[in-house]
């Protein structure tokens, strides 16, 4: 499924990767809540990826809106922005955010028309 679909769509997130756990291959810990949307494909033939914000403890799973998409220009690999319903940021504070993954790919911010 295009990952520009789910712009604007509440969706599930399951964490694999909680905030404060560390990446299993690389050294760096997650600043923020990291996981998948079951059920769905995405350019690498895995679930659908996921950066939860805004929310500041470790999560299991969270029910929130797609307020961006983060499109890996050089990796076939889109990453999900969710956020609480209402609550929204900047593409500066997603890119802060996200900066400790997203600094090794080239990458656009992609919002709803």
């Amino acid at each position: 499924m295009e990952s520009k679909s789910f712009l604007g769509k509440k969706v599930k997130v399951v964490m694999d990767r909680p905030m404060g756990s560390k990446h299993p291959k690389h050294s760096f810990i997650y600043p923020v809540n990291y996981g998948y949307i079951p059920n769905t494909t995405s350019g690498d033939g895995e679930e659908l990826d996921a950066y939860v914000l805004g929310e500041h403890k470790p999560l299991d799973e969270f029910e929130g809106v797609v307020v961006a998409i983060i499109h890996r220009i050089d990796d076939d690999d889109d990453k999900l922005v969710v956020m609480q319903e209402g609550k929204n940021y900047t593409d500066d504070q997603i890119r802060a955010l996200t900066e400790f993954q997203e600094k090794f790919f080239k990458s656009e911010i992609i919002r709803k028309a």
